[in-house]
């Protein structure tokens, strides 16, 4: 039994020690196979391995502003590494230590001696071929700097390697920061940058890069193949109206403690956005550009009562003759409408159809819609879908929200759907969308697809230009259009947004106040908005402004959106010269008088003669330096030529020069440079001197010289009567104060007033010389009453009529230049005017 097991043992034994030396020897022989046999091959195959072609990156190109102001770019930064391999050793030993002394003293992190032997480790070990010095990167002059250092210096041989990496950077910091965008590694971002990614990255180029470690060092063979840098993005944003729209929008939010806010801006011809702005609130209070209100599903929402408009029109196009003067009973606030219960803010009663709209009356707007479309709801959504407010507008930028507008069909229209979707509930729209439908009826009816990139452009060749893009030639009829912005400025004039009604120029827009719709009910929380155009008589911008969830006691519309409106159309107002016009019409013409030129240097006379037009001999025939006036034409006032003389007192040395009617500065230049002292008293020019001219002056004499002023003061300019706001056809504001058109009387039958005698605290505009003498002294005349100055009483009084015997008319105010023979400004009838 012993035996058995013995010999057991040993058979297992001899069988282990046979396996492991076949396998030895297996092993054996495919060492030997891989090193003799198949070692061209695989060392072929490391080689191809550690040499490979890599992708370059382009540099990305950048986005401009409207007026080509840079907006994003990429700017190259450089990752520092250094191959120890290709510096011989009595380069590193001499510079070695002056290197680490720079390396430390830029970087900062580690000590001189640190330094030192980390680049004497790498060049010690023969293997490492690439190391990076540093994680941190340098921009283009730290590059500079870093190639002038010790053993960098010698170029290839220093064995510095720059790579470049592009940063992008934006010159505005935060300025419209998400609708420029980005893009991540993962190549997903928002905005611009995203969504012209292809357009922006450029292509990218190839290189050879050799693995040595510690990385992938570049090897310069020739073979390379350039990046093909991006293409330019021409945006139509506007840099100033952006920082304006954003800046007023921040302020609202602060003050309403919202929850986020949106404002577009929007030329109503071209459909060109001037600024976006979308600030949300954070988790630490502060405001930031998150999300694309504007026009992503973030800021879609159920619109309130901006969407009446659309109602409105609806209306208005399947009933065109009804009237805005037309009743309708809105009852005591509260009244039970297409099986839902509608509520006004205030009981309003019997109103006309412009007051149902000027006042946001709920009751109102559902009570004509349910009266037009109760029998056939569709009509009333086809009406909406002809406005296209079913359809997204093919925005430039990818994320468009899809409009969402209920339809008949739909499982879940019931027969209160109608009377809620007329005052824009039940329907979701994204701001952008909105402002397209308002835009379209200040645009004749016009909708035209909004659009925020130009062109596509590379350095200064226009690559892809991009045109205005109509989505709809007509929304509705013309007189349909016409009630619709009469109604519009109702609303600023005597309605919901009356507070922000501007004296210089008309607005027509519409309040907003919606509630939000939370966890399967309305909640008490509010989305305010206003949504308009400017100038209201000749459109040039459209605008909406929407915040959302205000918290600070004010939840209306007309106090949470409309100031901000007001703040930017001010804005645009103020930089539009072509809208200063009416203003400036109303503003008398003051002729400036050219100045008064007695003497002085040639050059300097000559020069302001040419800038201010003047014709005339301006040079004198012997090419002196001094000249001096004609004293016939001694001033430019009547016959507004200059003849100059050369000045012969100037010609003698050691006598005195004749520096009557020089300024001061010109007078100290001849006197002092000659050696004499002055003394001067008074402001203007030298009236007197006290040495002669032509006497005898040796140097030290002191000189006296008695300045005058040349002209009287300048008198502070006249208050501007506010306007008055009237039912025009044309733009009567644009007919000078100078053109001596009669002013029509405000109402049939009003007086003419009388100038005040009373002096008033306004001062008289100064008058020139020649206008003084030409004009006599003459008692007021009466002149008819213009319409900007109302009766004490509301019964007119029986008055004579204008001279002109033309019939009042109220739809139309002129304003009229006083005669030549009335009083000074003094005695203007300023203080009559009431504003309206």
């Amino acid at each position: 039994m012993k035996g058995s097991v013995k010999k057991s043992i040993v058979t297992r034994v001899r069988l282990a020690f046979l396996g492991v030396a076949l396998f030895s020897c297996a092993v054996a022989w495919k060492i030997s196979r891989i090193q003799y046999q198949e070692g061209a091959k695989w060392r072929a195959l490391e080689q191809e391995r550690r040499i490979s072609y890599q992708p370059v990156p382009a540099t990305r190109g950048n986005i401009y502003s409207d007026n080509e102001s840079i907006m994003a770019t990429s700017l190259p930064f450089y990752r520092v590494a250094w191959d120890p391999g290709v510096v011989d050793d009595a380069l590193f030993n001499a510079k070695v230590d002056s290197l680490a002394g720079c390396l430390a003293h830029f970087f900062q992190d580690r000590s001189k001696e640190e330094y030192k032997r980390k680049l004497q480790d790498a060049h010690a070990g023969h293997e490492v071929r690439y190391i990076r010095l540093n994680s941190r990167q340098i921009n283009f002059q730290e590059k500079k700097e870093f190639a002038s250092w010790p053993i960098f210096r010698a170029k290839r041989k220093g064995g510095v390697i720059f790579e470049k990496v592009d940063k992008r950077f934006r010159p505005f910091g935060g300025l419209a920061q998400r609708t420029v965008g980005f893009v991540n590694e993962d190549k997903n971002g928002a905005g611009l940058e995203f969504t012209f990614q292809q357009k922006l990255a450029g292509r990218p180029g190839e290189a050879l890069f050799e693995r040595v470690p510690g990385g992938f060092k570049p090897v310069y063979d020739g073979t390379e193949i350039k990046p093909q840098p991006g293409y330019d993005v021409k945006t139509t944003l506007d840099i100033n109206l952006q920082d304006g729209a954003e800046d007023a929008l921040y302020k609202a939010l602060v003050a309403n403690d919202a929850k986020y806010g949106c404002v577009i801006l929007m030329e109503v011809k071209t459909g060109e956005i001037k600024a976006v702005a979308n600030l949300g609130k954070a988790e630490d209070g502060t405001y930031k550009e998150d999300y694309n209100y504007a026009f992503a599903d973030q800021g879609r929402t159920e619109p309130g009562s901006t969407f009446k408009l659309a109602s409105m029109a609806a209306v208005m196009e399947a009933d065109p003759s009804l009237q805005l003067d037309d009743m309708v009973d809105t009852g005591p606030g509260r009244m039970l409408i297409g099986g839902a219960v509608k509520t006004d803010s205030h009981a309003n009663g019997r109103i006309t159809v412009q007051q149902v709209f000027e006042k946001s009356s709920n009751i109102g707007v559902a009570r004509l819609v349910q009266e037009h479309f109760a029998g056939n709801p569709t009509r009333y959504t086809d009406y909406l879908k002809k406005f296209g407010l079913d359809r997204p507008l093919g925005f430039q930028m990818n994320g468009e929200a899809l409009p969402y507008v209920k339809d008949p069909r739909d499982r879940s229209w019931s027969r209160t759907s109608l009377s809620t979707m007329a005052i824009g509930y039940e329907l979701k729209l994204a701001p952008l969308q909105t402002l397209a439908f308002y835009n379209a009826v200040a645009n004749g009816g016009v909708k035209v697809a909004p659009m925020i990139v130009r062109d596509i452009k590379q350095a200064d060749q226009v690559v892809e230009h991009f045109e205005t893009q109509v989505l709809n030639p007509k929304v509705c009829s013309d007189a349909t259009l016409r009630k619709l912005r009469a109604m519009l400025e109702g609303v600023v004039l005597e309605g919901t947004a009356k507070a922000i009604r501007p004296k210089d120029y008309t607005i027509a827009g519409k309040t907003g106040t919606a509630w939000k719709f939370k966890n399967g009910r309305y909640t008490k929380t509010y989305s305010t908005s206003f949504c308009g155009f400017f100038p209201a008589d000749k459109p040039k911008y459209s605008c909406i402004v929407v915040i959302d969830s205000p918290s600070k006691g004010r939840i209306y519309g007309g106090d949470v959106a409309a100031p901000v409106f007001r703040d930017l159309a001010d804005k645009c107002m103020a930089r539009d010269q072509a809208s200063q016009r009416p203003m400036l019409a109303r503003v008398p013409a003051r002729r400036t008088p050219v100045p008064l030129v007695r003497a002085g240097l040639q050059q300097e006379i000559a020069l302001v003669c040419q800038k201010i037009g003047l014709p005339g001999q301006t040079f004198a025939t012997g090419g002196e330096e001094w000249v001096r006036a004609s004293a016939a034409i001694d001033t430019a006032f009547v016959a507004r030529t200059v003849s100059l003389r050369p000045d012969a007192s100037v010609a003698h040395p050691g006598r005195m020069p004749d520096v009557r009617g020089l300024t001061l500065r010109d007078a100290l230049f001849l006197l002092e440079n000659r050696g004499l002292k002055v003394q001067a008293s008074g402001s203007g020019r030298v009236r007197e001197q006290s040495v002669a001219p032509g006497e005898f002056a040796k140097r030290g004499l002191v000189v006296g010289l008695i300045l005058t002023p040349t002209a009287a003061p300048t008198a502070a300019p006249l208050a501007l009567p506010a306007p008055v706001h009237t039912e025009v056809e044309e733009n009567t504001l644009l007919i000078p104060a100078e053109s001596g058109t009669r002013t029509k009387a405000s109402k049939p039958g009003a007086s003419a007033s009388k100038p005040v005698a009373k002096p008033s605290a306004t001062p008289a505009k100064p008058a020139t010389a020649v206008e003084s003498a030409a004009r006599p002294t003459k008692k007021p005349a009466k002149k008819p009453a213009t319409a900007e100055e109302k009766p004490a009483k509301e019964k007119p009084a029986k008055a004579k009529k204008p001279a002109s015997g033309n019939k009042a008319d109220i739809r139309t105010t002129r304003r009229t230049a006083a005669p030549a023979s009335a009083p000074s400004a003094g005695t203007s009838t300023a203080k009559n005017r009431k504003t309206a």
